[in-house]
């Protein structure tokens, strides 16, 4: 992941937030919610924080990592559909059930798999974001600091 050195904070301590809190609470807190919760809150604490870019930098990372996760979970949605129709194409020409019953077991692995990511990113992002470390997420991370300091 690309972090800061260590050693050095990210966050300036002691400074408050537009929002009159400690800016890890308020980044901290745009981790937190369910689904469409939490991106109007990321959003929220985006638009309402002008001053503090550690605040905005969380709040734009957690909105960016839920589209992220929202899109991958989309595209694997498609997928699955398209694979499940083609196995059982298969599985009907063969007489085989054992094609149908893989198709349905790694499926369901997949669909158990990605939210558990999703919320064990979310926790990690809220925990970095509470100790005032700047932790970016691969991709997003840079993506969401750019969006935050006015695209310079």
């Amino acid at each position: 992941m690309q972090n800061p050195p260590p050693g050095q904070p990210s966050a300036p301590t002691g400074q408050q937030s537009s929002l009159g809190m400690a800016p890890n609470l308020a980044a901290m807190l745009c981790y937190l919610g369910a689904l469409a919760v939490h991106v109007i809150v990321g959003l929220i604490f985006f638009f309402v924080e002008k001053e503090n870019r550690f605040v905005r930098f969380h709040a734009m990372q957690s909105v960016l990592y839920v589209v992220a996760c929202t899109a991958v979970m989309i595209v694997l949605a498609i997928l699955n559909g398209i694979i499940a129709v083609v196995f059982s194409v298969a599985a009907s020409a063969t007489n085989s059930g054992i094609i149908g019953m893989l198709v349905g077991l790694i499926t369901m692995v997949i669909w158990l798999v990605i939210p558990l990511i999703y919320i064990g990113g979310l926790i990690l992002g809220g925990i970095k974001a509470y100790q005032n470390t700047k932790f970016k997420f691969p991709i997003i991370g840079n993506l969401a600091e750019k969006i935050a300091s006015g695209g310079n």
